[in-house]
């Protein structure tokens, strides 16, 4: 089978490189163009010192030309950029574009890449908005409940995520120094990514009445989200259990547990794991992902393989580190 020939543009970054790591081992494509300004010439491994030994194209300045043979291609720039690039750029009409900023995730023309509440319409799309991490987290808790309108009083949510969340660029929350054993909360009620997660619950039909009242959290580890969520419902455990696994039955990568879960059990995997308490007259739903992975890159990859018709799980048989 002919392979799909892929580009990325903006390749020095996280999301960039996590890329890399999935796309040299999945069967269906072929790393065709890599675009970075500031290390055009270098080979990968520079950069992403853990691709040594690979085969991998070197680093390229911008070429509109290469953008002509290829099948699809991953924008990994910061938010504000794939959408400049867009407009410079002239990108086939043909040509997949996965997006993984925050600049088209309330476009309409633009399909939200949420497998989970929208798998038939990425199937053959050629303009995909990856969700953002938090969102992602958030929405695997709260879309069950959203979809059954047990979301539409108050909706308290608490999320800590991994500094690898911040970027690749040094910051001074991200440093080393102070990030480690430290824990702070930032964008207190007015995260950037509510918006999307507003979007999914009016696709469903549903809104969130009552507000989000939403808490992130910088935690003291490189990668991973761990997000509780709980709402008044005067619905059983039994009933919540059932609602879930309905909701993920045929998700590839999520899954109802029924043990209370820990971050090891999805951190270097496309995983998201899902597991519902009931606590007297409030429902208490835990959700857990890799942000680098199911949050961005892991799901970018699973976007395009449902755009391209390949098998959805396609390079994302990927391994926990449990210990």
């Amino acid at each position: 089978m002919k392979k799909a020939r892929i580009g990325i543009i903006g390749g020095g970054g996280y999301t960039a490189g996590e890329l890399l790591r999935l796309l040299v081992h999945h069967p269906g494509v072929e790393v065709a163009y890599i675009q970075s300004e500031s290390q055009a010439g270098k080979p990968v491994a520079t950069v992403h010192t853990d691709l040594i030994g690979e085969q991998l194209p070197l680093f390229s300045g911008a070429d509109a030309g290469a953008l002509e043979g290829l099948t699809a291609v991953f924008l990994c720039m910061g938010h504000g950029r794939s959408r400049e690039w867009m407009d410079s750029d002239e990108v086939p009409a043909t040509t997949v574009v996965v997006d993984l900023s925050a600049d088209f995730r309330l476009d309409e023309d633009w399909v939200y890449g949420l497998p989970e509440i929208n798998r038939a319409a990425t199937v053959g799309a050629t303009r995909i908005a990856n969700p953002g991490c938090f969102a992602t987290a958030i929405q695997l808790a709260l879309l069950p409940l959203v979809q059954a309108g047990l979301a539409e009083g108050e909706v308290h949510i608490n999320g800590i995520t991994g500094s690898t969340g911040a970027g690749q660029q040094p910051t001074e929350t991200s440093h080393f120094s102070w990030r480690t054993a430290n824990v702070s909360i930032y964008k207190a009620f007015d995260h950037q990514h509510l918006h999307e997660i507003n979007r999914s619950a009016r696709q469903l039909g549903r809104r969130a009445s009552g507000g989000l009242n939403f808490l992130p959290v910088r935690g003291p580890f490189a990668r991973g989200i761990y997000v509780s969520t709980y709402v008044q419902t005067d619905a059983s455990a039994k009933q919540l259990r059932e609602l879930f696994h309905d909701f993920y039955a045929t998700a590839a990568f999520t899954h109802v547990t029924e043990e209370n879960p820990d971050l090891k059990q999805v951190v270097n995997t496309n995983k998201g794991l899902v597991y519902v308490e009931k606590h007297g007259d409030k429902a208490l739903v835990i959700s857990l992902i890799d942000n680098l992975l199911k949050g961005a890159s892991g799901q970018a990859v699973q976007n395009l393989n449902l755009a391209l018709g390949l098998e959805e799980t396609a390079g994302l048989q990927l391994k926990a580190g449990v210990y």
